[in-house]
Protein backbone atom coordinates (compact mmCIF):
# COMPACT_ATOMS: atom_id res chain seq x y z
CA UNK A 1 0.00 0.00 0.00
CA UNK A 2 1.70 3.17 -1.23
CA UNK A 3 0.70 6.08 0.99
CA UNK A 4 0.20 9.52 -0.45
CA UNK A 5 2.60 12.09 0.93
CA UNK A 6 0.10 13.83 3.21
CA UNK A 7 -0.76 10.48 4.83
CA UNK A 8 2.90 9.60 5.25
CA UNK A 9 3.36 12.95 7.00
CA UNK A 10 0.75 11.92 9.55
CA UNK A 11 2.89 8.92 10.43
CA UNK A 12 5.94 11.18 10.62
CA UNK A 13 4.12 13.40 13.11
CA UNK A 14 3.11 10.32 15.10
CA UNK A 15 6.79 9.35 15.41
CA UNK A 16 7.91 12.97 15.93
CA UNK A 17 10.05 13.03 12.79
CA UNK A 18 10.67 16.70 11.96
CA UNK A 19 8.71 17.60 8.83
CA UNK A 20 6.55 20.38 7.44
CA UNK A 21 2.81 20.44 8.12
CA UNK A 22 0.45 21.44 5.34
CA UNK A 23 -3.13 21.38 4.11
CA UNK A 24 -4.89 19.41 1.39
CA UNK A 25 -7.47 20.30 -1.23
CA UNK A 26 -9.45 18.10 -3.60
CA UNK A 27 -11.30 20.66 -5.70
CA UNK A 28 -11.23 24.22 -6.95
CA UNK A 29 -13.86 25.25 -4.39
CA UNK A 30 -11.79 23.78 -1.55
CA UNK A 31 -8.78 25.72 -2.83
CA UNK A 32 -10.69 28.98 -2.78
CA UNK A 33 -11.95 28.36 0.76
CA UNK A 34 -8.58 27.30 2.22
CA UNK A 35 -7.49 29.10 5.35
CA UNK A 36 -3.71 29.16 4.96
CA UNK A 37 -2.16 29.61 8.39
CA UNK A 38 1.42 29.70 7.13
CA UNK A 39 3.21 32.32 5.07
CA UNK A 40 3.75 32.39 1.33
CA UNK A 41 5.53 31.26 -0.79
CA UNK A 42 4.09 27.74 -0.76
CA UNK A 43 4.67 24.50 -2.62
CA UNK A 44 1.77 22.71 -4.35
CA UNK A 45 2.30 18.94 -4.57
CA UNK A 46 0.22 16.52 -6.60
CA UNK A 47 -0.81 13.51 -4.52
CA UNK A 48 -0.39 10.39 -6.66
CA UNK A 49 0.91 6.91 -5.90
CA UNK A 50 4.00 7.23 -8.07
CA UNK A 51 7.31 9.05 -8.23
CA UNK A 52 8.49 11.61 -10.78
CA UNK A 53 5.93 14.26 -9.84
CA UNK A 54 8.37 17.11 -10.27
CA UNK A 55 9.46 16.11 -13.77
CA UNK A 56 5.80 15.79 -14.77
CA UNK A 57 4.93 19.28 -13.52
CA UNK A 58 3.13 17.98 -10.43
CA UNK A 59 5.06 20.28 -8.08
CA UNK A 60 4.41 24.00 -8.40
CA UNK A 61 5.27 27.12 -6.39
CA UNK A 62 2.90 29.94 -5.49
CA UNK A 63 3.83 33.39 -4.18
CA UNK A 64 0.31 34.40 -3.13
CA UNK A 65 -3.28 33.14 -2.78
CA UNK A 66 -4.15 33.98 -6.39
CA UNK A 67 -1.26 31.90 -7.71
CA UNK A 68 -2.14 29.12 -5.31
CA UNK A 69 -5.68 28.93 -6.69
CA UNK A 70 -4.70 29.13 -10.36
CA UNK A 71 -1.78 26.71 -10.18
CA UNK A 72 -3.63 24.41 -7.80
CA UNK A 73 -6.44 24.05 -10.34
CA UNK A 74 -3.91 23.15 -13.03
CA UNK A 75 -2.35 20.44 -10.87
CA UNK A 76 -5.75 19.04 -9.89
CA UNK A 77 -6.52 18.57 -13.59
CA UNK A 78 -3.27 16.71 -14.29
CA UNK A 79 -2.66 13.04 -14.98
CA UNK A 80 0.77 11.74 -13.96
CA UNK A 81 1.87 8.38 -15.34
CA UNK A 82 -1.76 7.53 -16.13
CA UNK A 83 -2.84 8.43 -12.58
CA UNK A 84 -5.31 11.32 -12.25
CA UNK A 85 -4.59 13.85 -9.51
CA UNK A 86 -7.52 13.96 -7.09
CA UNK A 87 -5.79 15.80 -4.23
CA UNK A 88 -3.02 18.31 -3.70
CA UNK A 89 -0.86 18.92 -0.63
CA UNK A 90 0.18 22.50 0.12
CA UNK A 91 3.15 23.25 2.38
CA UNK A 92 5.30 26.32 3.08
CA UNK A 93 8.42 26.61 0.97
CA UNK A 94 11.63 25.88 2.89
CA UNK A 95 14.97 27.54 2.20
CA UNK A 96 17.30 24.59 1.72
CA UNK A 97 21.02 24.64 2.49
CA UNK A 98 21.72 20.95 1.83
CA UNK A 99 19.86 17.85 0.60
CA UNK A 100 20.40 14.26 1.74
CA UNK A 101 18.76 10.86 1.24
CA UNK A 102 17.66 8.42 3.96
CA UNK A 103 15.53 5.31 3.82
CA UNK A 104 14.81 1.95 5.34
CA UNK A 105 13.63 -0.74 2.97
CA UNK A 106 13.19 -4.50 2.89
CA UNK A 107 15.95 -6.50 1.23
CA UNK A 108 14.03 -9.41 -0.27
CA UNK A 109 17.14 -11.55 -0.77
CA UNK A 110 18.25 -11.46 2.87
CA UNK A 111 14.69 -10.86 4.16
CA UNK A 112 16.06 -8.17 6.44
CA UNK A 113 15.71 -4.38 6.73
CA UNK A 114 18.32 -2.21 5.02
CA UNK A 115 19.45 1.30 5.93
CA UNK A 116 20.36 3.41 2.91
CA UNK A 117 21.91 6.83 3.39
CA UNK A 118 23.64 9.41 1.26
CA UNK A 119 24.60 12.97 2.17
CA UNK A 120 23.59 13.82 -1.41
CA UNK A 121 19.83 13.74 -1.99
CA UNK A 122 17.16 15.07 -4.28
CA UNK A 123 18.05 12.63 -7.06
CA UNK A 124 17.42 8.98 -7.76
CA UNK A 125 19.33 6.78 -5.34
CA UNK A 126 20.55 4.62 -8.25
CA UNK A 127 22.17 7.69 -9.76
CA UNK A 128 24.03 8.34 -6.49
CA UNK A 129 25.20 4.73 -6.34
CA UNK A 130 26.49 4.90 -9.92
CA UNK A 131 28.20 8.29 -9.88
CA UNK A 132 29.28 8.60 -6.22
CA UNK A 133 29.40 5.14 -4.61
CA UNK A 134 31.59 6.46 -1.79
CA UNK A 135 28.70 8.75 -0.84
CA UNK A 136 26.29 5.87 -0.28
CA UNK A 137 25.94 3.61 2.76
CA UNK A 138 23.83 0.48 2.40
CA UNK A 139 23.70 -1.54 5.62
CA UNK A 140 21.72 -4.74 6.13
CA UNK A 141 20.33 -4.67 9.65
CA UNK A 142 20.06 -7.61 12.06
CA UNK A 143 16.61 -8.85 13.12
CA UNK A 144 15.04 -6.76 15.86
CA UNK A 145 13.11 -3.59 16.42
CA UNK A 146 15.97 -1.40 17.66
CA UNK A 147 18.49 0.50 15.54
CA UNK A 148 21.93 0.46 17.20
CA UNK A 149 23.96 3.66 17.60
CA UNK A 150 27.05 2.12 16.03
CA UNK A 151 25.10 1.33 12.83
CA UNK A 152 24.05 4.94 12.44
CA UNK A 153 27.60 6.07 13.24
CA UNK A 154 28.99 3.76 10.58
CA UNK A 155 26.61 5.25 7.98
CA UNK A 156 27.77 8.77 8.90
CA UNK A 157 31.47 7.86 8.93
CA UNK A 158 31.35 5.97 5.63
CA UNK A 159 29.69 8.83 3.77
CA UNK A 160 31.53 11.67 5.47
CA UNK A 161 28.50 13.38 6.98
CA UNK A 162 29.47 16.56 8.84
CA UNK A 163 29.63 15.76 12.55
CA UNK A 164 27.61 18.84 13.45
CA UNK A 165 24.54 16.98 12.18
CA UNK A 166 25.26 13.78 14.15
CA UNK A 167 22.76 14.19 16.97
CA UNK A 168 19.88 15.27 14.72
CA UNK A 169 20.65 12.58 12.16
CA UNK A 170 20.85 9.83 14.77
CA UNK A 171 17.50 10.92 16.23
CA UNK A 172 15.77 10.99 12.82
CA UNK A 173 17.24 7.60 11.88
CA UNK A 174 15.87 5.97 15.00
CA UNK A 175 12.44 7.55 14.64
CA UNK A 176 12.20 6.63 10.96
CA UNK A 177 13.19 3.05 11.77
CA UNK A 178 10.53 3.04 14.48
CA UNK A 179 7.92 4.02 11.88
CA UNK A 180 9.28 1.40 9.45
CA UNK A 181 8.86 -1.36 12.03
CA UNK A 182 5.70 -0.03 13.64
CA UNK A 183 3.77 0.15 10.37
CA UNK A 184 5.19 -3.03 8.81
CA UNK A 185 6.69 -1.02 5.98
CA UNK A 186 8.34 -2.23 2.82
CA UNK A 187 9.80 1.27 2.44
CA UNK A 188 10.13 4.35 4.63
CA UNK A 189 11.99 7.06 2.73
CA UNK A 190 12.98 10.69 3.16
CA UNK A 191 14.13 12.30 -0.07
CA UNK A 192 15.26 14.88 0.43
CA UNK A 193 16.25 15.12 4.07
CA UNK A 194 17.28 18.76 4.13
CA UNK A 195 19.22 21.19 6.23
CA UNK A 196 17.31 24.47 6.46
CA UNK A 197 18.75 27.96 6.88
CA UNK A 198 18.77 27.47 10.68
CA UNK A 199 20.79 24.25 10.48
CA UNK A 200 17.84 21.99 11.29
CA UNK A 201 17.31 18.64 9.60
CA UNK A 202 13.81 18.33 8.13
CA UNK A 203 12.05 15.61 6.15
CA UNK A 204 11.04 17.70 3.15
CA UNK A 205 9.49 14.84 1.18
CA UNK A 206 8.56 11.39 2.37
CA UNK A 207 7.38 8.07 1.02
CA UNK A 208 5.93 5.12 2.91
CA UNK A 209 4.88 1.75 1.48
CA UNK A 210 3.02 -0.51 3.91
CA UNK A 211 2.90 -4.28 3.44
CA UNK A 212 -0.63 -5.14 2.27
CA UNK A 213 -0.54 -8.31 4.36
CA UNK A 214 -0.33 -6.22 7.53
CA UNK A 215 -3.29 -3.93 6.90
CA UNK A 216 -5.49 -5.89 9.29
CA UNK A 217 -3.33 -4.39 12.06
CA UNK A 218 -3.56 -0.80 10.82
CA UNK A 219 -7.17 0.36 10.66
CA UNK A 220 -6.14 3.92 9.80
CA UNK A 221 -4.29 2.71 6.71
CA UNK A 222 -7.20 0.49 5.64
CA UNK A 223 -9.52 3.48 5.92
CA UNK A 224 -7.10 5.61 3.91
CA UNK A 225 -6.90 2.91 1.21
CA UNK A 226 -10.67 2.99 0.83
CA UNK A 227 -10.80 6.80 0.88
CA UNK A 228 -8.53 7.12 -2.17
CA UNK A 229 -10.34 4.39 -4.12
CA UNK A 230 -13.18 5.59 -6.33
CA UNK A 231 -13.83 2.27 -8.08
CA UNK A 232 -16.92 0.79 -6.43
CA UNK A 233 -16.07 -2.73 -7.64
CA UNK A 234 -12.70 -2.60 -5.86
CA UNK A 235 -14.43 -1.54 -2.65
CA UNK A 236 -17.11 -4.19 -2.98
CA UNK A 237 -14.52 -6.90 -3.64
CA UNK A 238 -12.65 -5.94 -0.48
CA UNK A 239 -15.73 -6.70 1.58
CA UNK A 240 -15.22 -10.36 0.61
CA UNK A 241 -11.40 -10.23 0.87
CA UNK A 242 -11.13 -10.37 -2.93
CA UNK A 243 -8.67 -8.36 -4.99
CA UNK A 244 -10.47 -6.77 -7.94
CA UNK A 245 -8.06 -5.44 -10.58
CA UNK A 246 -9.27 -2.97 -13.22
CA UNK A 247 -6.81 -3.44 -16.08
CA UNK A 248 -7.91 -1.30 -19.01
CA UNK A 249 -10.94 0.41 -20.50
CA UNK A 250 -11.17 -1.96 -23.43
CA UNK A 251 -11.72 -5.65 -24.03
CA UNK A 252 -14.61 -7.84 -22.97
CA UNK A 253 -12.89 -10.61 -20.96
CA UNK A 254 -12.68 -10.91 -17.17
CA UNK A 255 -10.41 -13.42 -15.42
CA UNK A 256 -11.18 -14.99 -12.05
CA UNK A 257 -8.58 -17.18 -10.37
CA UNK A 258 -7.16 -18.16 -6.99
CA UNK A 259 -3.70 -16.62 -7.03
CA UNK A 260 -1.89 -13.69 -8.62
CA UNK A 261 0.48 -15.96 -10.54
CA UNK A 262 -2.38 -17.79 -12.22
CA UNK A 263 -4.08 -14.49 -13.04
CA UNK A 264 -0.94 -13.05 -14.63
CA UNK A 265 -0.33 -16.23 -16.63
CA UNK A 266 -3.92 -16.15 -17.89
CA UNK A 267 -3.72 -12.47 -18.88
CA UNK A 268 -0.36 -12.92 -20.62
CA UNK A 269 -1.57 -15.85 -22.72
CA UNK A 270 -4.81 -14.08 -23.59
CA UNK A 271 -2.88 -10.95 -24.65
CA UNK A 272 -0.57 -13.05 -26.87
CA UNK A 273 -3.66 -14.12 -28.79
CA UNK A 274 -4.53 -10.44 -29.41
CA UNK A 275 -7.41 -10.41 -26.95
CA UNK A 276 -7.96 -7.87 -24.19
CA UNK A 277 -8.72 -8.50 -20.51
CA UNK A 278 -10.53 -5.53 -18.99
CA UNK A 279 -10.48 -6.74 -15.37
CA UNK A 280 -9.47 -9.61 -13.10
CA UNK A 281 -10.32 -10.87 -9.64
CA UNK A 282 -8.14 -12.84 -7.23
CA UNK A 283 -10.24 -15.04 -4.95
CA UNK A 284 -7.45 -15.60 -2.46
CA UNK A 285 -8.17 -18.54 -0.19
CA UNK A 286 -11.43 -20.35 0.42
CA UNK A 287 -13.06 -20.96 -2.96
CA UNK A 288 -16.51 -21.72 -1.49
CA UNK A 289 -19.79 -21.65 -3.39
CA UNK A 290 -20.88 -18.31 -1.92
CA UNK A 291 -17.51 -16.68 -2.62
CA UNK A 292 -17.52 -17.92 -6.21
CA UNK A 293 -21.04 -16.53 -6.68
CA UNK A 294 -20.05 -13.10 -5.36
CA UNK A 295 -16.83 -13.04 -7.41
CA UNK A 296 -18.70 -13.74 -10.63
CA UNK A 297 -21.33 -11.14 -9.75
CA UNK A 298 -18.71 -8.47 -9.09
CA UNK A 299 -16.73 -8.88 -12.34
CA UNK A 300 -19.97 -9.20 -14.33
CA UNK A 301 -20.94 -5.75 -13.00
CA UNK A 302 -18.19 -4.27 -15.17
CA UNK A 303 -20.20 -3.14 -18.23
CA UNK A 304 -17.38 -4.13 -20.61
CA UNK A 305 -17.48 -7.79 -19.58
CA UNK A 306 -19.38 -10.33 -21.63
CA UNK A 307 -17.04 -13.33 -21.17
CA UNK A 308 -15.63 -14.57 -17.86
CA UNK A 309 -12.69 -17.00 -17.76
CA UNK A 310 -12.74 -18.82 -14.39
CA UNK A 311 -9.41 -20.56 -13.94
CA UNK A 312 -9.40 -22.46 -10.62
CA UNK A 313 -6.50 -24.71 -9.71
CA UNK A 314 -5.79 -26.24 -6.34
CA UNK A 315 -5.16 -29.65 -4.85
CA UNK A 316 -7.59 -29.25 -1.96
CA UNK A 317 -10.05 -26.96 -3.72
CA UNK A 318 -13.47 -28.60 -3.84
CA UNK A 319 -14.66 -28.45 -7.42
CA UNK A 320 -18.25 -29.25 -6.44
CA UNK A 321 -18.24 -26.10 -4.29
CA UNK A 322 -17.06 -24.08 -7.28
CA UNK A 323 -19.70 -25.64 -9.50
CA UNK A 324 -22.35 -24.80 -6.92
CA UNK A 325 -21.17 -21.18 -6.83
CA UNK A 326 -21.30 -20.98 -10.61
CA UNK A 327 -24.82 -22.36 -10.58
CA UNK A 328 -25.92 -19.79 -7.98
CA UNK A 329 -24.42 -16.94 -9.99
CA UNK A 330 -26.12 -17.65 -13.30
CA UNK A 331 -29.37 -15.95 -12.38
CA UNK A 332 -27.35 -12.82 -11.50
CA UNK A 333 -25.44 -12.52 -14.79
CA UNK A 334 -27.88 -12.94 -17.69
CA UNK A 335 -26.22 -12.76 -21.10
CA UNK A 336 -22.68 -13.49 -19.83
CA UNK A 337 -20.63 -16.38 -21.21
CA UNK A 338 -18.41 -18.47 -18.91
CA UNK A 339 -15.29 -20.45 -19.76
CA UNK A 340 -14.51 -22.67 -16.76
CA UNK A 341 -11.40 -24.66 -15.85
CA UNK A 342 -11.66 -26.80 -12.71
CA UNK A 343 -8.86 -28.67 -10.98
CA UNK A 344 -8.96 -30.06 -7.46
CA UNK A 345 -10.85 -32.34 -5.11
CA UNK A 346 -14.16 -33.73 -6.40
CA UNK A 347 -13.32 -32.64 -9.92
CA UNK A 348 -15.55 -35.20 -11.62
CA UNK A 349 -18.48 -34.31 -9.39
CA UNK A 350 -18.02 -30.63 -10.18
CA UNK A 351 -17.81 -31.24 -13.92
CA UNK A 352 -21.02 -33.30 -13.82
CA UNK A 353 -22.83 -30.51 -11.98
CA UNK A 354 -21.79 -28.00 -14.65
CA UNK A 355 -22.71 -30.36 -17.50
CA UNK A 356 -26.17 -30.78 -16.01
CA UNK A 357 -26.77 -27.03 -16.14
CA UNK A 358 -28.56 -25.59 -19.14
CA UNK A 359 -26.34 -22.51 -19.21
CA UNK A 360 -23.81 -20.77 -21.50
CA UNK A 361 -20.74 -22.40 -19.94
CA UNK A 362 -17.80 -24.05 -21.70
CA UNK A 363 -15.63 -26.48 -19.72
CA UNK A 364 -11.90 -26.72 -20.47
CA UNK A 365 -9.15 -28.97 -19.13
CA UNK A 366 -6.38 -26.42 -18.68
CA UNK A 367 -5.13 -22.87 -19.11
CA UNK A 368 -4.03 -23.24 -22.72
CA UNK A 369 -7.30 -24.89 -23.75
CA UNK A 370 -9.17 -22.12 -21.98
CA UNK A 371 -7.33 -19.45 -23.96
CA UNK A 372 -7.92 -21.37 -27.18
CA UNK A 373 -11.64 -21.48 -26.38
CA UNK A 374 -11.69 -17.73 -25.76
CA UNK A 375 -9.92 -17.11 -29.07
CA UNK A 376 -12.41 -19.25 -30.98
CA UNK A 377 -15.30 -17.42 -29.40
CA UNK A 378 -13.86 -13.98 -30.16
CA UNK A 379 -13.15 -14.90 -33.79
CA UNK A 380 -16.54 -16.57 -34.32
Amino acid sequence: MKLLEYKAREIFREYEIPSIDGVTASSASELEQLDIEFNFPVVIKAQVQTGGRGKAGGIQFAENKEELISKGKVVLNMTIKDLPVHKIFIVPKVEVEKEMYLSFTLDRKSKLPVLIFSPEGGVEINEIAEKNPDKLAKIILPPGNVLDDFTVQYAMDKTGLDKKYSDQFRDICKKLYGAFIGYDCLLAEINPLVVDEKGNLIALDCKIDVDDNSLYKHQNIKEFRDEITDNTLILEAREYDFLYIPIQNKGNIAVISNGSGMIMSSIDLIAKRNMDVCCALDLGGGATADRIKEAIRIVAANPLVDTIFINIFGGITRCDEIASGVEKSMILIPGKHLVLRLEGTNKEKGLKMINDLDEDIELVDGLYEGVDTLAKRISA
